[in-house]
């Protein structure tokens, strides 16, 4: 069984960056691409970023450029700068176990296609 727990996040001056990290327990091995997702309240879940296992990552538009995913043998992680106030959302770190490809598809999915998910934390960037 795999789990995911974050850390990181909170309030975030605009203009500043910010790192979250999501530890991964259980069999790491069984992960094939994972990702961050951000949604605020009233809004539908938005892909942030994918990285795959060959290290591959995507971005949608909106942090292109101000983001980075990266991940290690312990687990995944999301940096980004130059946060601005509609980056403000509870951020989640989802994993996929089944085949998976670096397709904007999967980050447009609406999380449906990640199995296990983290418990989320909120950021929320202050003018």
């Amino acid at each position: 069984q795999v789990n995911l727990v974050q850390s990181g996040g909170g309030p975030v001056q605009a203009g500043g960056s910010l790192r979250l990290s999501c530890a991964v327990s259980g069999d790491m091995s069984a992960i094939t691409c994972m990702a961050w997702w951000r949604q605020v309240v009233g809004k539908e879940r938005e892909g942030v970023a994918l990285i795959v296992p060959a290290g591959d990552s995507r971005y949608v538009d909106s942090v292109r450029g101000r983001a980075t995913i990266s991940k290690d043998n312990a687990g995944v992680y999301l940096e980004m700068s130059n946060v601005r106030p509609d980056d403000s959302a509870t951020y989640y770190c989802a994993a996929r176990f089944r085949p998976c490809g670096s397709s904007m598809a999967y980050l447009q999915s609406g999380g449906s296609l990640f199995e296990v998910w983290g418990q989320g934390t909120l950021v929320t960037v202050f003018s």
